[in-house]
């Protein structure tokens, strides 16, 4: 069967007449002659509004329930779309995930994705029906409805598309595609083509909201190629795949920003083994994310300066944590709000000398220091001040010829 995998976001879905422009792209790949599985979201603020409602139940909401709760948006917006297709003559019906069923392993809230039955849907796709079936969510082992976490319906949609071996995984959402920087943030940004898995990996945990970073791994380690797409514009979009398939002869694919991000530095820190772990250890247990991380060590080799970033809203609870931590020592505490990350990405940086040369002097000509410097083979961070965060990433942009 020639399978075609649709997966629409919760903007995609979010109006009644929105709604009806969806269940106008399904029509048309079904007159294309694919098996059209759909998976969707559910409409935009739904379900933050039924997380609000769950505050206000309890602060302390049991996480099963959570998902009980927040998976009834997908159920909605599913039944819309099938009500839609159905009234345009097309056989069509909702599947919840239980009734598929979508078998999950792991913790509420955050379950992924072991096992799809695909007996019944292949049954009805020989029919000729359009199953349309709720993202974000999966069954346990107990027969309980769980939550994939953030991103998660792209995740389902990835996860249909290799367990039924699908020739085509679609995700539809509010932009064009995948631009070289945020267009909001920049006009002249770029529509990107191809990007391989790589790049969109840490475009997306660098800041890109297009997918999110589970999401593009899932796909990466299951060799799923994506297509990002418009459900607005009838234009093409990003082709997410292996770097063998891409022919670019760009060096840098993506730059990316962040506007959220706060220094912590800790001066003349006691040096001794497992130090950095004993700093580290509770900030994880409290679910904080460290990301930059630069340390150096005194002339003496006794003291170190330790300096990682966070972001901006764990910034009290990180001080709290750091001020009680009786595991080290260290003369002074420094914390920075106002700071920026500017990321260039490409995988075309392993083999071309002179890249950060180039990305350093572009921010030296425009007189912007650098705080902190992260690299990784496909990808240079560095750390600015944030009132300089709109001059380096034009410039970046300019230099590195995106534009």
């Amino acid at each position: 069967m020639k399978i075609v995998v649709l997966k629409f976001g919760g903007t995609s879905v979010g109006t009644i007449q929105k709604i009806k422009k969806v269940a106008d792209i399904i029509a048309s790949y079904k007159r294309k002659n694919y098996k059209v599985i759909v998976i969707s979201s559910a409409m935009s603020g739904v379900t933050n509004n039924l997380i609000k409602k769950s505050y206000q139940i309890s602060d302390n909401f049991s996480d099963a329930e959570h998902d009980i709760l927040v998976s009834s948006g997908e159920q909605m917006a599913c039944s819309f779309i099938a009500g839609r297709l159905i009234h345009k003559g097309y056989k069509s019906r909702s599947w919840i995930s239980w009734q598929v069923p979508i078998i999950t392993v792991g913790p509420y809230k955050n379950a992924r994705i072991n096992q799809i039955n695909k007996k019944e849907i292949i049954k009805y796709l020989r029919e000729g029906g359009i199953p349309i079936i709720t993202g974000f969510q999966g069954v346990n082992y107990e027969n309980r409805i769980t939550t994939i976490g953030r991103g998660g319906s792209d995740a389902s949609a990835i996860m249909f598309a290799k367990f039924f071996k699908a020739q085509r995984c679609v995700i539809y959402t509010d932009v064009e595609g995948v631009y070289t920087t945020d267009p909001n943030k920049l006009k002249k940004a770029k529509k990107i083509k191809e990007i391989s898995y790589e790049e969109m990996l840490e475009m997306a945990s660098l800041g890109a909201k297009v997918m999110q970073p589970v999401s593009i791994q899932d796909a990466r380690l299951n060799r799923i190629d994506i297509e990002v797409r418009s459900s607005y514009k009838k234009k093409s979009g990003t082709l997410i795949t292996k770097k063998s398939n891409i022919n670019s002869n760009k060096i840098i694919t993506g730059i990316s920003s962040t506007q959220n991000d706060s220094k912590v530095s800790l001066i003349g820190v006691r040096d001794r083994p497992g130090v950095a772990a004993a700093i580290f250890k509770p900030l994880s247990l409290n679910s904080i994310n460290v990301d930059m991380v630069v340390q150096n060590i005194s002339a003496n080799g006794k003291e170190t300066d330790l300096t990682f970033t966070i972001k901006t809203e764990d910034l009290n609870k990180t001080k709290k944590i750091i001020q009680l931590n009786k595991k080290i020592n260290f003369r002074k505490l420094i914390f920075e709000k106002n700071v920026s990350k500017i990321s260039i990405i490409g995988v075309g940086m392993i083999t071309t000398p002179g890249v950060t040369f180039r990305m350093f002097q572009t921010l030296a000509n425009k007189r912007i220091n650098i705080k902190v410097i992260s690299t990784s083979e496909i990808k240079i961070s560095v750390l600015i001040d944030k009132k300089n965060s709109q001059k380096a990433l034009t410039s970046l942009h300019k230099e590195f010829e995106l534009n």
